[in-house]
């Protein structure tokens, strides 16, 4: 469906660069959703989901400001969502040992086990996008990257 009908748009877009930048955004939130409706059942968020993640990636423990330079909403309340993961029992919190003022965060084994059930959700993840083939998400992957750099 073109932008133009999912957003019931009559008149034109003030150029092809507006048009994009409103694509993006509805796009963005449609695809959110569908991240949403495949973590439900797991009773976790996406930004929890996100946290895991990059505790995993780490491979060792790190501060929420390192967790929160590493996310992908950048808005999101870092403390706030590693005071919930820690109340489910889903990520460790150790005083650092080189500076007792920060928390080393780690994800616990019950987050391990969380993230192995997670992969059954990954072919629905992929499938978000499976009207592209794989190199239109190649191209799409260059081209969102490429709208990133600006020349200050």
């Amino acid at each position: 469906m073109r932008i133009e009908e999912a957003i019931q748009q009559t008149k034109p877009f003030r150029n092809a660069w507006h048009k994009a930048i409103v694509n993006i955004l509805y796009t963005n939130n449609w695809i959110e959703e569908q991240i949403k409706s495949e973590l439900k059942p797991f009773g976790i968020t996406m930004q929890q989901y996100n946290v895991l993640r990059v505790l995993k990636g780490a491979g060792k423990p790190i501060s929420t400001s390192v967790i929160r330079e590493r996310l992908l909403d950048k808005m999101a309340d870092t403390s706030r969502m590693v005071d919930r993961l820690h109340q489910k029992g889903l990520v460790l919190r150790k005083a650092c040992n080189h500076d007792k003022r920060l928390v080393d965060i780690s994800i616990s084994p019950e987050g391990e086990k969380l993230l192995a059930s997670l992969k059954a959700i990954n072919p629905g993840l992929d499938d978000i996008l499976s009207n592209l083939t794989e190199e239109e998400a190649e191209t799409l992957n260059t081209l969102l990257d490429k709208a990133r750099v600006r020349e200050i």
